[in-house]
């Protein structure tokens, strides 16, 4: 600390910048959810889909084509970038249904537990080690979950198992994310996973098509579009700021938008010991960021 203190003020400002982007994107992703949750009652889930996607690979397209050119759609690792694409829209699929079913707060603190499935996937897959102290985050993580979806109680159904497989499949998209990031442009990333998701919900969406005649359903899918846009690139600047291990605390913050958008639009409120299984995910997912962080500075 005492040597790099004259670099510290350089820093400082982009990580604040980075933690504001990644506040931003948050409340973005949060303001997607809640529109998900009204727009899907009345429109089918893959019209509403291939709608979001659509607006994405469109909007972004039209941004960066010009000032980057075609060259950046170039990629080393064309199958992976559609492997990647397919499952966040596996992802976007698993998560447009499970809000058809689940409050917004309680589907949001299931789906942060990623960070923590992605340290099993760690270790079991990639022989990677993890401290004793990891490992309790993680079952405290795991027991937060069971406390929301409460397995044996007469409110527990199969759609409460839906937010478990979109994290087993989002936390496999942050793992190859993470391989692919090494190598590759995250604009391109953003691009192919635009374009895989819009290419791939264009072949099923005239099966389900639907006449919609109110506009403000129409205004509904465009606005969930537009905060799945602005929110992925607000990750990107942020990252591009500040390191992911000092930005991930901050990403739990998603769990306190989507509380407030569901009592704000459902006037939902989570019951008691649902608030508690939320509060155990939090704590559990942001002290397992902050070990990162720790970690890092040890190493480094």
């Amino acid at each position: 600390m005492t040597g790099q203190g004259a670099a510290l003020p350089l820093h400082r400002p982009h990580a604040l910048a980075g933690i504001a982007l990644v506040v931003g994107a948050s409340a973005c992703f949060s303001a997607l959810d809640t529109t998900t949750k009204v727009v899907s009652a009345s429109v089918p889930l893959l019209m509403a889909l291939w709608v979001r996607y659509l607006f994405q690979a469109v909007a972004t397209t039209a941004v960066v084509l010009p000032q980057r050119g075609w060259r950046i759609f170039r990629t080393r690792h064309l199958a992976w970038q559609l492997v990647r694409g397919l499952l966040l829209l596996t992802s976007s699929f698993l998560a447009f249904l499970s809000l058809r079913y689940l409050p917004v707060g309680e589907f949001t603190a299931i789906v942060m537990i990623t960070p923590l499935a992605i340290t099993v996937l760690a270790a079991v897959l990639l022989k990677e080690p993890v401290t004793p102290l990891r490992w309790v985050l993680v079952a405290g993580g795991f027991l937060g979950t069971l406390v929301i979806i409460r397995p044996g109680h007469e409110t527990f159904g199969w759609t409460g198992l839906l937010p478990l497989a979109l994290v087993a499949s989002n936390a496999w998209f942050q793992v190859l994310t993470s391989k692919l990031a090494r190598t590759e442009d995250p604009v391109t990333m953003h691009l192919y996973t635009g374009w895989t998701g819009t290419i791939i919900a264009s072949f099923a969406v005239p099966f389900v098509w639907t006449q919609v005649d109110n506009p403000w359903l129409w205004a509904g899918m465009g606005f969930m579009g537009l905060m799945g846009t602005v929110g992925h690139f607000a990750l990107i600047l942020a990252y591009y700021r500040a390191p992911a291990a000092t930005l991930t605390p901050y990403l739990y913050c998603q769990i306190a938008f989507a509380m407030l958008g569901g009592w704000i639009v459902f006037a939902h409120v989570p019951d008691h010991l649902s608030f508690a299984g939320i509060v155990m995910i939090a704590i559990c997912g942001a002290a397992g960021a902050w070990l990162t962080v720790r970690e890092r500075r040890g190493a480094g």
